[in-house]
């Protein structure tokens, strides 16, 4: 059995103020399971959907340094969209950012926290997504990630390449997942990564053994495991990500 793509986890010095943004910038709803976590939601979606990833921003006190290997893409449905978009988040604290990108369509920002994200230019794939249309991930080997996470999920390969691969959920639903080949090395714990779950029935150590022969790895980490209800494990690239209780 697999697991499924649920939330994207997003560190921050701030949770309750970072949390605002992305809900107004994405139109969504902002809920709380206690000091130093907001989780953001479509209003009236029950969760999990496999049409949208939720995100959780989780309170922590180190800054951001360096660029993030997992930034979201915004969604557009026109060139308008697109500048009325780029002028409604510098209004709600972006700021446009430079990462080496060129001249290109789409429009590169951070958002208060420093947090590269994208707007894109209207894309007839994007076009049913909602108002996240990828998350991307940098990676070395876009081939080798959409194997283990094709495999470790029940998300389809939609496209591989030398130098890009997407995934999408098995329902032809929400956001794409993209791999994206990068020269940049891994340095750190990625400020932002992705979570996931079995469906219900599922048995949360069957699937982490599973995840492992497919290649996930127990990264190291100073702190008690204990102390957390989920498993951390990295894909194989490094990239941590969380393998939360079924629901």
């Amino acid at each position: 059995m697999a697991t499924r793509l649920v939330q994207i986890n997003m560190k921050a010095q701030d949770d309750t103020a970072l949390g605002r943004f992305w809900a107004e910038a994405l139109g969504w709803g902002i809920e709380s399971e206690g000091p130093g976590v907001t989780n953001l939601e479509p209003v009236g979606l029950p969760y999990p959907d496999p049409s949208v990833l939720f995100i959780d921003l989780v309170a922590r006190p180190e800054p951001k340094l360096g660029k993030n290997r997992v930034h979201l893409d915004l969604a557009t449905t026109s060139a308008a969209h697109q500048a009325e978009l780029v002028a409604r988040l510098k209004d709600l604290g972006a700021t446009l950012a430079d990462v080496g990108q060129g001249d290109v369509p789409w429009t590169v920002m951070a958002d208060p926290e420093g947090n590269e994200f994208c707007v894109l230019e209207p894309r007839p794939v994007y076009g049913d997504t909602g108002p996240v249309a990828a998350v991307v991930v940098d990676c070395a080997d876009p081939r080798e990630m959409a194997r283990f996470w094709g495999e470790a999920t029940d998300w389809t390969v939609h496209e591989v390449a030398d130098d890009h691969a997407s995934l999408r959920s098995a329902q032809g639903v929400g956001p794409y997942l993209e791999f994206v080949r990068t020269p940049d090395a891994k340095t750190g714990w990625n400020r932002v990564h992705l979570d996931i779950r079995p469906y219900p029935g599922g048995d949360v150590e069957v699937e982490a053994a599973r995840l492992r022969a497919l290649g996930a790895t127990d990264p190291g980490f100073g702190f008690d495991r204990s102390a957390i209800s989920w498993t951390v494990l990295a894909d194989p690239e490094g990239n941590e990500f969380c393998l939360l209780s079924p629901k």
